[in-house]
């Protein structure tokens, strides 16, 4: 395809040549990326003549973008470009498996001009107008198509190829700040699992809104939560995914426990920014995300045999399940909407909706009951996939025990049962499963399911050599899998939520929890954005166990430490204060603020 000439002058780099196939049509109707997306040059980190008049540009990592090149003086030249995320042999791979990217273009260059380069469109995540799905989301046409990529390769060009002379254009959210997070930690592999879950964030914030990496560009719901979490870890924005909140409102997807999802996004918007008028004209809109058309008698949601069949989701892709059995009455949809009904009763009260409070209260008492009654098997300690149902999955164990539906009295032997099955779930499951074994205190089990050998763990992930998430843990689980999946970088919120131990106590962070979880590790330092300012966290286990804290002025920390061995005195700033201690863990009796340094002494 033969590139033509445009005017490039809002792109600050004169006149060039544009790729005929620019994306089409408006954006979306609710998105304008614009808003809150730029596009950042990048130069590449290596470039290698791999055979005569053959360049291989490397760029260190994948990001969506295209590139601009200027010639070298002296005639034109027509080249073909490559995009490429996948290597083989030291070249592009032209024939990647899945939904993995690799894109061509011809142009043809001027002498002495920048001209920007950029693939033809992809009928796969441009679509807007279908009959099955919600619009894709566009990037502004003036951009050129975006493609995700690492690599390009330039066949044809005469010379020298040198790095001030080729960049990439890359999109990313306006608001990104390197500085607003970080993360390290005594296990290396945990450091670069970050590294990976963080730049993730960042590198699929260029729609403006979360999608589902570049396969259709869709937002789906749990996608969002998931992103929406860690993108608070990471940044201090929070406009994205209140963006992204309203498209889906708009635009909902197909499965079941999507629309629970809804309700989590707006509960965690109220813990981050405690926005009264931004949930307040919002909040009733949620009613309709609860699924009550198909709750029965019983409290419990009930599902046809169409739910069943296709929108029960339970987890994805499908032969994630654990060998998951449907049935008219599922423990995991039945968890996702008791938690629904909590978190609606939560914030009902919060905006003075005491009638609405009131009633979701009770219908959640009542479900929580059912489902105890409906799905917990006495003799094995364990839940049930449904109520007709003997197998015993680990999502029908993982969800509840993460949406706090395990009374306590049961959550060592489902926490312990869980550890024993291993990393039996997807990417996207795993957040959940992560989180009810950090919360039910198996903090090293969950660290090593991060860092598991084989192929089911963020560690092969990195020893892939992948520089975004994967959407699934390999290829061979989904061999259609997208490269570039936000929901599978969960790693980021989780290290700063129970490694450093950050979690609001209270909406828009005017108090929290400090709660350090060390599993095996010896040190832990980091950076957690809130709305207050940065929290920063570096704790040290040694002879003694030191925590240092700097908290945003006005905010306030309760503090919870590993109750260690033969450690038993707690100082905060040199002097000794007094303590509440259980077996596991030793909580300050009072509140702290501002920069304080507690040590665990002898």
């Amino acid at each position: 395809m033969k590139a033509i000439a445009i005017s490039l002058t809002l792109l600050g780099l004169g006149t060039g040549t544009l790729n005929k196939g620019s994306q089409p049509g408006a954006e979306s109707r609710l998105a304008k990326p614009s808003d809150q997306v730029h596009l950042v040059d990048e130069r590449p980190v290596s470039i290698k003549e791999v055979s005569p008049g053959v360049f291989l540009v490397d760029f260190g990592k994948v990001a969506f973008g295209n590139v601009a090149i200027k010639p070298n003086s002296g005639s034109g030249q027509n080249i073909t470009v490559h995009f490429g995320e996948s290597l083989t042999d030291g070249r592009i791979n032209r024939r990647p498996p899945g939904t993995v990217r690799y894109a061509s273009t011809k142009a043809e260059l001027r002498s002495g001009q920048v001209q920007v380069i950029a693939p033809p469109p992809d009928a796969r995540n441009t679509e807007v107008n279908s009959s099955s799905h919600p619009p894709a989301i566009l990037t502004p046409k003036e951009w050129g198509v975006l493609v995700p990529f690492r690599w390009v390769e330039i066949e044809g060009w005469q010379g020298e190829l040198r790095t001030a002379q080729i960049k990439r254009r890359s999109a990313f959210a306006k608001s990104w700040n390197e500085r607003d997070s970080d993360f390290q930690c005594s296990d290396p592999m945990l450091n670069q699992v970050w590294d990976l879950c963080k730049y993730s964030i960042k590198a699929t914030t260029f729609a403006g809104l979360f999608v589902d990496g570049d396969r259709e560009r869709i937002p789906y719901e749990a996608d969002a939560y998931l992103n929406q979490l860690s993108y608070y870890a990471t940044t201090s924005d929070v406009q994205m995914p209140r963006a992204t909140f309203d498209h889906l409102m708009s635009n909902g997807t197909w499965p079941t426990e999507w629309s629970f999802h809804m309700v989590f996004m707006a509960y965690a918007d109220w813990m981050q920014t405690q926005d009264r008028a931004w949930l307040a004209t919002r909040y009733d809109s949620l009613k309709s995300k609860l699924q009550s058309a198909r709750v029965g008698v019983d409290g419990l949601v009930h599902s046809s045999s169409e739910n069943i069949k296709r929108t029960d989701i339970v987890d994805w892709p499908t032969g994630e399940r654990d060998g998951y059995e449907f049935g008219p009455r599922n423990t995991v949809v039945n968890a996702s909407y008791v938690r629904s009904l909590g978190l609606m009763a939560i914030m009902g009260k919060e905006l003075g909706r005491e009638t609405d409070a009131s009633h979701y209260a009770t219908l959640e008492r009542n479900a929580r009951a059912a489902f105890q009654s409906t799905f917990f098997d006495a003799s094995t300690g364990l839940y049930k996939d449904g109520a007709d149902s003997q197998h015993q999955s680990l999502h029908a164990n993982l969800f509840p025990l993460a949406f706090n539906l395990v009374p306590a009295s049961r959550r060592e032997r489902v926490a312990s049962w869980l550890v024993d099955r291993g990393m039996k779930c997807s990417v996207y499951a795993a957040q959940y499963l992560l989180e009810g074994l950090f919360e039910a205190g198996f903090d090293s089990a969950a660290l090593d399911l991060i860092l598991a050998p084989g192929d089911r763990s963020w560690k092969h992930m990195v020893e892939s050599g992948t520089t975004i998430t994967w959407e699934a843990w390999d290829q061979k689980y989904k061999p259609n899998q997208d490269w570039n999946h936000a929901w599978g970088a969960a790693p980021a919120n989780l290290l700063p939520k129970y490694v450093l131990g950050v979690q609001p106590l209270a909406p828009g962070f005017k108090k929290v929890s400090v709660k350090p979880n060390l599993g095996t590790l010896s040190f832990a330092k980091g950076t957690v954005p809130t709305p207050e300012g940065p929290i920063r966290i570096d704790w040290k286990r040694t002879n003694t166990f030191t925590l240092t804290l700097r908290l945003p002025k006005g905010t306030m920390a309760v503090v919870d430490l590993p109750a260690l061995a033969d450690l038993s005195r707690v100082f905060v700033n040199g002097k000794q204060v007094t303590i509440t201690r259980s077996s596991t863990r030793i909580k300050l009796d009072r509140e702290v603020s501002g920069l304080v340094k507690i040590e665990l002494q002898k």
